[in-house]
């Protein structure tokens, strides 16, 4: 039953969003930049936020089901989240705020808002490195076990 709705709602916002694309095809660039047929853009803008939640919601209600059907893939998942929290943490001990004045279009930046930017660098940067060193890792494991 599901599964027939899910093909019904899927049919009408691609409908929606193929009836979009051809009424902006239809209007022109310089019509919709001009801003006389802007309200064209709007429904196929629609059809995607609709469709992107309902991607979301699936995609949140299907790993939380998975999570506690699996128990060892739920121990494998919070130990993950709890090393990525670990990073942003101590990215964020890590690093101190500028004390250069960044302009912002409110005004100036904070000592809060650029410290809060250095955790983010800083937590990027040893991501990366993880990142890199897992595929080192993983390639010569390739290597050796052949």
């Amino acid at each position: 039953m599901l599964h027939k709705i899910l093909k019904i709602v899927a049919a009408v916002l691609s409908l929606v969003g193929i009836v979009s694309l051809v009424r902006i095809i239809a209007a022109g660039d310089e019509a919709i930049e001009t801003g006389e047929k802007a309200g064209l853009v709007e429904p196929m803008a629609w059809a995607a936020y609709i469709t992107l939640g309902i991607v979301i919601l699936f995609v949140v209600v299907f790993v939380i089901k998975n999570l506690f059907t699996n128990t060892s893939g739920l121990k494998n998942t919070l130990i993950g989240v709890g090393a990525f929290a670990a990073v942003l943490i101590i990215s964020y001990v890590v690093s101190g705020g500028d004390t250069k004045a960044y302009k912002l279009q409110d005004g100036l930046a904070t000592d809060g808002q650029s410290h809060m930017v250095g955790a983010g660098l800083t937590a990027f940067y040893v991501l990366i490195v993880v990142a890199a060193l897992a595929m080192i890792y993983a390639s010569v494991k390739k290597v050796i076990s052949k």
